[in-house]
């Protein structure tokens, strides 16, 4: 009676596992919103005593005793996994596959691989219960990982034949395009196809996202074309990857095109969908749009996700919506346990709409309450300052910032020239551009929203002044991420002909070609360029 209550619980666990737990790999995040190719076994529930759960104390901090990836994690450098397993197993509890499946979901996420390599290579060696075919599943991710692809090859021929089904094939595809080999990956896809195993979309999804460098852009077509001969099932984490590509591209008609391609495949959209859409057309000033589609991602929100109400307050501070703002802040601040993410986020939310005070409240209680450790902490609240021009404040800020130790960088620097722009200090503004310069700045961050922004608000004070040639140097930042799509950002550069009194025919032809439409504004700056004609 005891073997078989022993089973059915280990069954339990097996299923919560599986609704809660990835099998493979998540792909590289292109951008905010939490963007990443699904897991072939997709989060669906969480049940009630959980590993995850167990993590958890009645007051909130985590009890190694009762978590065993915990006690994998605070392992010492030298110790092997299966101390800890021994230890767990000596302390009563068993070991099942909820457990090790939590283990590696947080293993994976801190990027500890050889821990999680480990991990199941005990479970596989001393079978604590039947390995099945996700164990193995894990333990070819893993290999592949450290030792590489070919070495995953041979683990995958010694795997059980009852085991060498669709999920481990799956599974050696991905961990081939993940090192890159597109050539064998697409050799086991082809040898699927023969054996009459379905190929995963997120196959698909990593196929699309290596494709998405500038150079091969192109080759995405030919990978949905390849997604439809296989009969693969159309997945809505597909079609945010190709709303995402268009969305960072600044191309609002290629972000809408993704979206109908959505709903003729039959695909529901979810909240997910709806931030990017909303997102996108905040971006491009476009807000009576990006209203109505935050209207939706009220209707389709599930649950509280933490990263769906990050992007409400986002949307809210853009569209000047401070009660609706208050409201989602509300909520977060509910959680037990608040990112400081969240805090920086609500606080420059509440400077877009205009409560300074509200703001800085927040970025003292955070202050209190998380403390201030890094730079990111620094340049929320020195962006707040900036943008209004109270640079003595941000002057301030980044004292403070220096004398804790904490490291500025060129997000830093940017926002102060943006400081001194505004409080019309141009060449103190000048300054900071120049020591930005000097420090490394990932493409990433040259091509995200907030440093774009922060970029054409310094091109508009310049603009202002009549300072054709360093609106034009700026200028060159924003067009080179795309940025340019937007006609408000040639309109900026126009401002700065006009106010300068400097005539230049081909203005109208580099919008054009670089993309934007000309609206009412462009026409009436160009025509007041035309009265500076020689």
């Amino acid at each position: 009676m005891r073997s078989i209550i022993a089973v059915m619980r280990q069954g339990a666990y097996f299923v919560q596992a599986i609704r809660r737990t990835p099998c493979v790999t998540s792909s590289p995040a292109l951008d905010h919103p939490n963007f990443q190719a699904s897991s072939f076994l997709t989060t669906l529930i969480s049940s009630p005593k959980s590993p995850e759960e167990r993590c958890i104390g009645s007051d909130g901090e985590e009890e190694r005793d009762k978590c065993l990836s915990l006690r994998i994690e605070k392992l010492p450098k030298g110790v092997t996994v299966g101390s800890a397993l021994q230890s767990w197993m000596g302390d009563g509890f068993p070991v099942h596959g909820g457990d090790v499946y939590h283990a590696i979901n947080r293993l994976r996420k801190l990027g500890r691989n050889k821990r999680a390599l480990e991990l199941m290579e005990w479970v596989i060696r001393e079978r604590p219960y039947r390995p099945g075919e996700l164990e193995y599943s894990y333990l070819l991710e893993f290999t592949v990982k450290l030792h590489g692809v070919s070495q995953g090859e041979k683990l995958f021929i010694r795997v059980p034949q009852e085991f060498q089904n669709e999920l481990l094939y799956n599974n050696l595809v991905i961990a081939c395009l993940d090192q890159g080999v597109i050539r064998l990956a697409l050799g086991y896809m082809k040898k699927m196809r023969e054996l009459g195993h379905r190929t995963s979309h997120l196959v698909y999804n990593r196929l699309i996202i290596r494709n998405s460098a500038p150079g091969r852009r192109k080759l995405i077509a030919k990978d949905l074309a390849l997604m439809k001969a296989d009969k693969a099932i159309p997945h809505v984490s597909t079609y945010h990857i190709l709303m995402k590509l268009e969305a960072n591209e600044h191309n609002i008609d290629g972000v809408l095109k993704a979206f109908d391609g959505m709903k003729k495949a039959g695909v529901e959209p979810n909240e997910v969908s709806y931030c990017i859409l909303a997102m996108a057309h905040a971006v491009a000033r476009l807000y009576t749009v990006a209203e109505a589609y935050t209207e939706e991602i009220e209707k389709s929100v599930t649950g509280d996700n933490w990263s769906t109400l990050d992007i409400l307050m986002i949307l809210y501070g853009r569209l000047g919506k401070e009660k609706e703002l208050a409201r989602t802040w509300n909520v977060i601040r509910g959680f037990h346990h608040v990112r400081s993410k969240s805090y920086l986020l609500a606080t420059e939310a509440f400077a877009r709409v205009g409560n300074l005070d509200r703001a800085e409240e927040l970025w003292l209680e955070m202050k209190d309450v998380r403390g201030l450790k890094e730079t990111g902490q620094f340049n929320s609240m020195l962006s707040v300052y900036c943008k209004d021009g109270l640079i003595e404040k941000a002057i301030s800020v980044f004292r403070e910032m220096v004398g804790d130790g904490v490291k500025p960088n060129s997000i830093t620097y940017r926002h102060l020239a943006l400081g001194c722009a505004k409080a019309k200090l141009m060449k103190e503004a000048l300054k900071n551009i120049e020591m930005g310069s000097t420090l490394k700045t990932s493409k990433s961050v040259r091509s995200s929203t907030p440093w774009l922004e922060t970029t054409l608000s310094i091109i508009e004070c310049f603009a202002e002044k009549g300072d054709v040639e360093n609106t034009e140097k700026l200028f060159e930042e924003v067009k080179n991420a795309k940025y340019n799509r937007h006609a408000f950002v040639y309109n900026a550069l126009f401002k700065a002909y006009v106010k300068a009194k400097v005539y230049d025919p081909n203005l109208f032809k580099r919008m054009v070609l670089g993309g934007a439409r000309p609206d009412a504004e462009s026409y009436s700056l160009l025509k007041l360029v035309e009265q500076y004609k020689p």
